[in-house]
């Protein structure tokens, strides 16, 4: 298929703030990566939700962003829509992105409920226990991103790796799972600083080359909403402990 064949290729996202720049929205985010990791010409058209444009009531009535406008086609479910992109944006022209190992689509899945649970409480006596309920499953990170894949033990060596320095949770390349990932430990990352003075421990420094890796590639950075943005939406959602 020709340049000339692709069909037109638009992703709406969440607005920030301002109306125009990119919001906070991880769904939106994990989108927006996966078309640049594709390769694929698209636009992006930031949606403010608080005007509820034409464009919303024309193309996905009642719906929320993120969703995708594919040649005529109006997609509007992330998941069905990231699958519909593996299918339809394939090798040879465009590489595949989903991840070889099943437990990378898994790692850090409770990662966002413990923050969720630990930023939404109000009580400071919840706090400690809520606190350590995410350090746990930010350790169960660090522990996936630190124990070798199985494409990275060369059976024949006589050295045993014992530890992993993959960049990505799958391996050298980003894909599907950290799509999905990352958006959402920007979040814990910046909500977790501002409104809780809790920082990622250093400590986990497997977790810490995986963010540092991450940051270094265009295609999570420049899609990631300002930290003001991210401070904006969970103002009504951080509870102060009182």
């Amino acid at each position: 298929m020709s340049d000339a064949n692709q069909p037109k290729v638009e992703l709406f996202v969440k607005a920030g703030s301002d109306g125009q720049s990119i919001g906070n929205c991880p769904f939106s985010q994990r989108l927006f990566m996966v078309l640049w990791l594709k390769g694929v010409t698209f636009d992006v058209t930031t949606v403010d939700m608080k005007r509820k444009p034409d464009i919303l009531k024309d193309l996905a009535p009642g719906a929320q962003p993120p969703f995708l406008l594919y040649g005529n086609e109006v997609k509007t479910d992330t998941n069905k829509i990231e699958e519909f992109l593996e299918d339809n944006l394939s090798p040879p022209k465009y590489p595949r992105l989903a991840a070889r190992n099943p437990e990378s689509n898994t790692a850090g899945m409770d990662v966002f409920s413990k923050f969720s649970a630990y930023v939404k409480n109000s009580n400071p006596q919840l706090n400690e226990n809520l606190e350590k309920g995410l350090l746990k499953a930010l350790k169960k990170l660090d522990d996936y991103l630190g124990c070798p894949l199985p494409d990275e033990i060369d059976e024949n060596s006589a050295d045993e790796l014992t530890s992993s320095s993959r960049p990505f949770l799958d391996g050298q390349a980003l894909t599907l799972a950290d799509c999905n990932l990352l958006p959402k430990l920007h979040i814990v990352k910046v909500v977790c600083l501002k409104y809780r003075s809790f920082s990622i421990p250093q400590s986990l420094t497997h977790l810490w080359r995986y963010l540092n890796a991450a940051y270094a590639r265009e295609e999570f950075s420049s899609t990631c909403p300002i930290d003001d943005e991210v401070h904006i939406a969970y103002s009504l959602v951080a509870k102060a402990l009182k």
